[in-house]
């Protein structure tokens, strides 16, 4: 059974909940002392605290003391705090300490009991996840896919990637292709085999040629000895030409030629080199006009599209973006030795209503200066540089008026505001944690 702290100094409570949680290994614990010897001795994943713990049951010191020191020892534990009507200010203030929920007396042990239910759940969603982070192989890592769109592309990803179909990945500037690019690569079964990447707009066009398809000693001056190209070396891996659609218009011949024929000639040379790769390719350009403005060749572009992925612009996929900037603060955190907490309410709703420009990038640059140069534990709309949100009309978070397909959606927003809090989300939305908890399973979202 999963071990389960009850941290409690009311003897006659302490009884209720240990008879009404016996799905548990239930530890009771009357002192903040005693719970944090329990805690050492069982590492529980889920507590129940009361903040008006003795010596001085009148505040929340020793109950907020012994928070901290249990999220110290084991920052991932789930604390419930269970507090008095009249001490919501404290409640609040361990909800900012990192607390996973609160409950107020009188005590509903159904409530609490679901409640209870729900953290375990999620903190055994949590270790799986982490398990799977830390496998060898994590062929979709870097890529957040929260809408529905962008779970859409997850499994065409995965039901492409075995095969040697050569993709072309369209999208903005920012919004990920080579990720998705690395992604198909790493579930394929070339996975073990080179993935090499050239961008053609960030390369000479005088050299490009020799960079892709190599050179013999003495084609050009400067020539002193032979040198593969590019493609060469992705030999039994994958080739990724990033920005395709700035590939001058005198190499797409030869480069037609090298995906017909899977042959190269290297420059200056006159043998044909067999080479072994799967192709997948990128622009953020319309390549359409290109054809009519005669820039690129009507049939490499058929070529290189025999399958297209069109990754949507961080704009179509708001929902996303909250939960992205998440993401990358607990990579600039660890990376810079930071304990930024979060993000403001504002900055929040910044970040969600926000056209982002630049996409992806600019959200990760965006974050990653803030984190270095905040000097609050929450990053603020100065702190990301970006317009605030006030004057832009917030999505409705009223379920009563929602339609079906709404409601999931308001649930989502709500429970991202909040940072998968129940408390919180359900006073987002106007309604009762336990009606949240119903709405919760009616629609299988998982927190």
């Amino acid at each position: 059974m999963n071990p389960l702290l009850v941290v409690e100094d009311d003897p006659g409570l302490q009884k209720q909940l240990k008879w009404s949680f016996e799905n548990y290994q239930t530890i009771i614990a009357g002192d903040r002392n005693t719970a944090l010897s329990a805690f050492r001795r069982h590492m529980p994943s889920v507590v129940t605290l009361d903040l008006g713990l003795p010596p001085d049951a009148s505040n929340a010191s020793e109950g907020l003391m012994a928070l901290k020191e249990i999220l110290h020892l084991a920052p991932s534990t789930k604390v419930i705090v269970v507090t008095g009507n009249d001490d919501r200010e404290n409640a609040l203030k361990a909800i900012e300490l990192g607390a996973y929920d609160f409950y107020q007396k009188p005590i509903d042990l159904d409530v609490l009991n679901t409640i209870i239910q729900r953290a375990f759940h999620l903190d055994a969603l949590e270790k799986e996840n982490l398990r799977l982070q830390q496998k060898k192989k994590e062929p979709l890592n870097g890529i957040i896919a929260s809408c529905e769109k962008m779970q859409e592309l997850t499994v065409t990803v995965a039901k492409i990637a075995p095969s040697q179909i050569t993709t072309l990945l369209l999208g903005e500037s920012g919004t990920g292709k080579e990720l998705f690019a690395r992604a198909i690569h790493a579930l394929s079964d070339r996975s073990n085999k080179a993935f090499v990447a050239v961008n053609c707009a960030a390369i000479p066009e005088n050299l490009l040629e020799s960079e892709l398809f190599g050179h013999e000693k003495g084609a050009f001056t400067g020539a002193v000895k032979q040198t593969k190209g590019k493609i060469e070396y992705a030999h039994g891996g994958t080739f990724f030409l990033d920005e395709i659609g700035d590939l001058p218009f005198s190499l797409q011949s030869k480069l037609l030629r090298f995906i017909q024929e899977r042959t190269i000639e290297r420059l200056g040379g006159r043998d044909e080199i067999a080479v072994d790769v799967r192709i997948l390719c990128a622009t953020h350009q319309n390549i359409s006009q290109l054809i009519e403005q005669g820039r690129f060749r009507e049939d490499l572009y058929y070529r290189i599209s025999e399958m297209t992925i069109n990754i949507p612009p961080l704009r179509e996929r708001q929902e996303d973006a909250v939960i992205i900037a998440k993401t990358l603060l607990g990579k600039y955190n660890a990376a810079y030795k930071k304990t930024k907490k979060g993000f403001t309410e504002e900055a929040i709703q910044a970040i969600e209503h926000y056209a982002w420009p630049g996409n992806v990038r600019e959200l990760e640059n965006k974050i990653k200066r803030a984190v270095v140069m905040a000097e609050g534990s929450r990053l603020s709309v100065q702190d990301l540089q970006i317009p605030s949100a006030a004057t832009t009309k917030t999505p409705a978070l009223n379920l009563k008026t929602a339609k079906e397909t709404a409601e999931t959606q308001a649930i989502k927003t709500a429970l991202s505001h909040a940072n998968n809090n129940v408390s919180q989300a359900a006073r987002l939305l106007g309604i009762t944690r336990p009606t949240l908890y119903a709405l919760l399973d009616k629609y299988s979202i998982v927190i």
